[in-house]
């Protein structure tokens, strides 16, 4: 049997080494030691300040509950 798929990108919480911009607004800023979300596009990382990470995630999880409540749907619909 193949194992289980996820959905999600490797994501994680670490702390920055540097002083940078946030991807998602360079108005945001960075600082070394400050947290930041950290997520993995191809070979490289892609970093984002605690601020858009909170809007990055809610999004995300709504659409994911938005999914989980078709899938349930569809899965009503399977069994009539």
């Amino acid at each position: 049997m193949a194992s289980l798929k996820s959905l999600l990108c490797r994501i994680e919480i670490d702390t920055a080494s540097r002083k940078h911009s946030c991807r998602r607004n360079a108005a945001h800023t960075v600082f070394k030691g400050d947290g930041r979300l950290k997520v993995r596009d191809g070979r490289s990382w892609k970093h984002y300040c605690l601020a858009c990470a909170t809007q990055i995630v809610a999004r995300d999880l709504g659409t994911l509950t938005t999914l989980q409540s078709e899938i349930a749907v569809a899965q009503q619909a399977g069994k009539q």
